[in-house]
């Protein structure tokens, strides 16, 4: 009668202890001091495609790139878990089946014949670097295996792997073998690739194809038999694999996009992962065709191009120096896509902008192509001849200096600066005051402030922002620096000579400069949706040999523009207000510019917009004319209504506008010296 008692008891304590070791496995694995789950990775920059352009090395030098299981080529996940755990999405960490296997194996052939470490035993190995003979760090690997298991998913404890596993030398993880060994990422892999990447951890060092080729190659043959007994390779491919030989060598990993990828990962110093604007493949034609084109320069010689759609601000291409980084003799390291240097002529195109938005000219306009003083500045023209009278539109396709010096004077040096900082450019005179010589490259200027620029020209005289980062890019339609008739004419002009020595090159506009002692050559152009800049010189500033922009520069910048596109995209039309018209047919005071022989002297001071006043905000009249009151100036006057002229021949200094509507009204008045004012003000 006592048995059936014993029983039950015995069954009871049974269960007790089992509870007992449970709960107590349960705690032990549960109190795990797990290891970091993930070691510092690459910082990656990516191009708009999502295409690597470059990664940077951890700090202890490796290649170590984050990669997430669906980066990888799914026949290689198959053949790795079939090879290394085919029960991994079946176990939680560790597999009693492949432990019972591998010791049953060991003892009836007195050999070990198989592992039973897991993925997820060999991911707590690679993250605490343990050790893996030691029954105590199998132990310890196993504990690991099974907290990780408790927190992390399947195809987190995967990823975890696929980013750590060794493959050689610096290299941790599939991606960065694959980078190395076959130059690609490893989304799309060939079956002897496939087995290759699955043997190399097993062995790294003793494995390395790349100085071990026969035993990387035994190591893969291997990998690539067992698939095949597995039934995941076919026969057609194993003999495929087993002919083809392995890479001995290991590839550069891309560095694209060399410049702005360092900028940018400098700016954005909490990003792993960073994405631009640029296009990779476009990237890589304008990093060889500046690369060619130093073929034909001196040793010292630098290259610089920047292409960017302006409709965006986006830049698709930016080199910062052409060829290798590492050529000390060029300077490679510099980016001179951000250096400060003179822009030569090509910065003409800006004070004409300026000179037509403030009424003083017009590209029909007649101007004095003759030897002028400017105080004690007395310029000359490039070839040094003269061409007497001459329309500001030749003068500007020409490239004549006496014209845009008159030009510039008339503006004022300071106010054009601070146009060029409206738009966005930040330009630094020596000495910090601007002087006339501004206008023939006086001053230092980036390309990049250039290429903005012009961008801004091809955006009607709007504030463009360039940038390979997308959240700086942009066009600021608030913003502008001239108004949309002058930005249209200076693009009408620029864009009716076709580009020296160029195929594709009609309707693009363009400019070209060449700074003093042929330090720098330019060539900047716009078509209606890209502009591109170039520049050549010596990253240290010392003079070239005799060239010149149109010679080196413009044929750089019609190739440039023959990679980007088949066809240039044409500039839009002229806004409603352009006043489009002969020499004849303009009001008396633009057909002839006023300022000659580089003074003033003996006429009436310049005029004044006494009402109303810069910035004021008027209200509604109804039908009530808005009165411009002058001061000074010579009579007669001519009144331009947001670049339109309105109002010509006035002789009084009280002016009736009429009657107008709500809205933002900017008034230029010429005097008939060709001097003028200029007030902005709102209707409300």
């Amino acid at each position: 009668m006592k048995r059936p008692h014993a029983f039950l008891g015995l069954c009871a304590a049974t269960l007790f202890a089992t509870a007992l070791v449970r709960d107590s496995f349960d705690t032990w694995v549960s109190h795990t001091e797990l290891p970091a789950l993930l070691n510092e990775t690459s910082v990656e920059v990516r191009d708009r495609q999502g295409i690597l352009l470059r990664a940077f090395v951890v700090e202890d030098g490796r290649w170590r790139l984050a990669t997430r299981p669906e980066q990888v080529d799914p026949a290689y996940l198959a053949a790795l878990l079939t090879y290394e755990d085919k029960r991994f999405y079946k176990h939680h960490g560790v597999d009693p089946l492949a432990m019972g296997r591998a010791g049953w194996q060991a003892v009836t052939s007195g050999k070990p014949v198989s592992g039973a470490s897991t993925l997820s035993m060999q991911v707590a190995r690679l993250l605490e670097n343990g050790l893996t003979g030691s029954w105590h760090g199998k132990l310890r690997q196993m504990r690991v295996a099974l907290a990780l298991e408790r927190k992390l998913t399947k195809r987190e404890v995967l990823a975890l792997y696929l980013t750590h596993a060794p493959f050689g030398g610096n290299l941790e993880g599939v991606r960065a073998a694959s980078f190395a060994y076959f130059g690609k990422e490893p989304t799309r892999l060939t079956p002897a690739e496939i087995a290759l990447l699955v043997a190399l951890p097993q062995s790294p060092e003793r494995r390395r194809p790349d100085r071990a080729a026969s035993a990387a190659r035994i190591a893969r043959d291997s990998v690539a038999r067992r698939l095949h007994e597995a039934g995941t390779m076919s026969h057609e491919r194993l003999q495929a694999t087993l002919e083809t030989a392995v890479p001995q060598t290991v590839q550069p990993f891309p560095t694209l996009a060399f410049h702005s990828a360092q900028n940018a990962k400098n700016a954005l110093a909490t990003s792993q992962d960073i994405a631009l604007t640029i296009d990779a493949n476009l990237q890589k034609q304008m990093e060889t065709l500046a690369g060619k084109s130093l073929l034909s320069m001196e040793p010292k010689a630098s290259v610089a191009i920047i292409v960017a759609d302006h409709t965006t601000g986006e830049v698709l291409a930016a080199v910062g120096s052409a060829g290798a980084q590492t050529d000390s003799a060029r300077k490679g390291y510099v980016d001179m896509t951000r250096a400060l240097r003179s822009p030569g002529s090509s910065l003409k195109p800006l004070v004409y902008a300026v000179a037509f938005d403030l009424g003083l000219a017009h590209p029909e306009t007649i101007i004095a192509d003759e030897p002028m003083r400017f105080g004690s500045y007395a310029p000359s023209n490039f070839d040094g001849t003269f061409q007497g009278d001459i329309r500001l539109r030749a003068a500007l396709q020409q490239s004549r200096n006496i014209p845009v010096v008159a030009l510039l004077e008339a503006v004022g040096p300071a106010r054009f600066m601070q146009r060029l900082r409206s738009a966005g450019a930040t330009p630094e005179v020596q000495g910090g005051k601007p002087g006339l010589a501004v206008a023939l490259g006086g001053l230092g200027i980036s390309l990049r402030d250039l290429v903005a620029l012009y961008a801004g020209l091809a955006q009607g005289g709007q504030r463009v922002t360039i940038s390979e980062v997308p959240s700086e890019a942009a066009v600021h339609t608030a913003q502008s620096f001239t108004s949309p008739a002058a930005a249209w004419q200076i693009g009408d002009i620029l864009s009716s000579a076709p580009l020296p020595n160029a195929r594709l090159s009609h309707g693009v506009a363009h400019k070209t400069g060449t700074s003093y002692g042929y330090r720098d050559n330019w060539a900047v152009g716009y078509d209606g949706q890209h502009v591109i800049g170039v520049w050549i010189g010596r990253a240290d500033g010392t003079p070239m040999k005799t060239s010149f922009a149109r010679e080196t520069a413009a044929p750089l910048l019609a190739q440039a523009f023959q990679y980007l596109k088949p066809k240039v995209a044409p500039l839009g039309p002229p806004p409603p207000e352009t006043l489009t018209v002969t020499t004849a047919q303009l009001p008396e005071p633009l057909q002839f510019f006023g300022h000659r022989r580089g003074s003033f002297a003996g006429l009436a001071n310049d005029p004044e917009i006494v009402f109303p006043p810069n910035g004021v905000r008027l209200a509604s009249l109804a039908d009530a004319p808005v009165m411009l009151k002058l001061r000074s100036g010579k009579p007669p006057f001519t009144v331009l209504q947001n670049g339109a002229v309105t109002i010509t021949d006035v002789r009084t200094n009280s002016i009736s506008l009429g009657p107008l509507k709500r809205g933002f009204f900017r008034l230029n008045v010429v005097d008939a010296t060709g001097r003028s004012a200029q007030t902005s003000f709102e209707i409300r």
